[in-house]
């Protein structure tokens, strides 16, 4: 007797075992949050090896099997992740094993990913740089030969409120009325002091660290292009989140903030004008949150590409 067999006579499987009183199908059976590094480019040529969390599933379309074989799964995961650069051509060959491996127990397979990508950021005016952790996600699923995948993506942005500005600028009109009365002289100079003291500019609009959430569909061939995806989304916004600051980034910043007032209704049709202009997507959606600085709750609006069979529009 080889070793092998010795082995496999010593340890039962009991999932053979049918159990004919609980006898259904299941849509999804498989490992969540699966531990394993992966290798991503993210588009601008140096990949990086980081932690990811996945989650690996088939269907069980035979009621009569008791499960599946969740050890295969993982395995695979930790082959396919572990040692090869994270690519769709690669994804879409994962789960066609995890099917292959359960023959006439599964015709659907799914996965996620979840990891961190750092990007490193340009200050806005001084010669400096840092990094900035974006969350990516990425889905893929497989129904036979339909093969379907999503990238999904943070934005962290700052939103001026417009009415806040506009009522800001008000108060001001009537300070400076107050200060500088009708029919007197006006003085440039007094003027200028009056702008740069804290009794001309004695109102400000509010604003708030925003957030803005992308699911997207690449087109078959496009590939994962993640910095593509932020760069687009960022410039349409004008205001995101900036890393290393000194005082002449801190002014571009405010400047930035005045020039791109926006209610969350704004933001969301500025990512989705600058998303439908991207070749490379075939379906986008969108939820932008302004976590207000007014209200103890949050503005929230969504949008989508809105094509036939895409994403819906509830929230």
């Amino acid at each position: 007797m080889t070793n092998q067999e010795h082995t496999a006579r010593l340890l039962p499987d009991v999932a053979v075992h049918a159990q004919p009183h609980l006898a259904g199908a299941l849509d999804w059976v498989g490992m969540a949050d699966i531990q394993v590094p992966v290798h991503f480019d993210a588009g601008d040529g140096e990949p990086q090896r980081v932690s990811a969390r996945v989650g690996a599933f088939v269907n069980l379309k035979q009621p009569d099997k008791r499960g599946i074989h969740m050890s295969r799964l993982y395995l695979q995961v930790e082959q396919a992740l572990g040692t090869q650069p994270l690519t769709v051509t690669m994804l879409r060959a994962l789960l066609r094993g995890f099917l292959d491996s359960h023959d006439k127990l599964a015709d659907r397979a799914c996965l996620s990913i979840k990891f961190e990508q750092l990007v490193r950021r340009p200050a806005l005016r001084s010669e400096n740089s840092g990094w900035r952790a974006y969350p990516v996600t990425i889905e893929a699923s497989l129904t036979g030969d339909a093969f379907l995948l999503e990238l999904g993506t943070e934005v962290v942005y700052s939103s001026t409120c417009p009415a806040s500005a506009a009522l800001s600028r008000q108060l001001i009109q009537d300070q400076f009325a107050r200060d500088f009365g009708a029919g007197a002289p006006i003085d440039r100079a007094a003027v200028l002091a009056w702008l740069g003291s804290e009794q001309g500019i004695l109102a400000t609009p509010h604003a708030q660290r925003s957030v803005a959430c992308l699911r997207v569909r690449p087109r078959p061939g496009a590939g994962l292009r993640l910095i593509d995806l932020i760069n687009r989304v960022e410039q349409a916004l004008g205001t995101p989140v900036q890393t290393a600051v000194k005082r002449e980034d801190e002014q571009a910043f405010a400047l930035a903030n005045g020039a791109n007032l926006m209610f969350c209704e704004d933001a969301a049709r500025r990512i989705q004008k600058a998303l439908d202009g991207d070749d490379h997507l075939s379906d986008f959606h969108i939820r932008v949150e302004h976590q207000e600085s007014l209200h103890p709750h949050d503005a929230v609006a969504y949008a989508s590409k809105g094509v036939a069979g895409g994403y819906g529009s509830t929230p």
